[in-house]
């Protein structure tokens, strides 16, 4: 039986092949989905918060973007995984509310989620390969660890691998 592990919100883990990282409901909040190829070694994030910086004595490094990818880097490095040879592909991000300005940034926290993501992992050198980002509705995640397909499941969008 192949172990399938869930990532709840603001949580994070890492997982072996041929072991399954799971997360759902995606919304606003973006899946980070780490991959070593070499070691088939799998890292899945569920952040709901682009930064850190925006709470103070904050306790749960899996709730941010900027903390998050490097909490799951180091649980990745410890099960044989290498820094260089990480790829990432992300999935959420979506707009789930909306107002009547649309200017309101503090609604804007699944595009905030998004850039904030590829900036860190952009700065750590960690390119993403794919990703299935923004819209309107959530989504579910399943990343496997023997391959590295990130299956994104929506209700009204279909599913698909990227």
């Amino acid at each position: 039986m192949i172990e399938r592990i869930k990532v709840g919100m603001a949580d994070l883990n890492v997982v072996k092949s041929p072991g399954i990282l799971v997360t759902l409901g995606l919304g606003s909040c973006v899946g980070i989905a780490l991959y070593d190829e070499h070691v088939k070694v799998a890292g899945l994030s569920h952040i709901m918060l682009p930064s850190s910086k925006m709470i103070k004595n904050n306790q749960n490094r899996a709730k941010f973007a900027d903390t998050a990818i490097l909490l799951l880097i180091e649980k990745m490095l410890d099960m044989g995984a290498k820094k260089d040879r990480l790829k990432a592909k992300i999935a959420g991000g979506a707009q789930m509310f909306t107002s009547a300005t649309n200017d309101n940034n503090l609604l804007k926290i699944g595009e905030r989620n998004v850039i904030s993501t590829l900036e860190v992992l952009d700065s750590l050198n960690i390119p993403v390969i794919a990703q299935d980002t923004g819209g309107n509705y959530g989504r579910s995640i399943e990343l496997y660890a023997e391959t590295g397909v990130l299956l994104v499941k929506t209700i009204g969008h279909g599913i698909k691998e990227i």
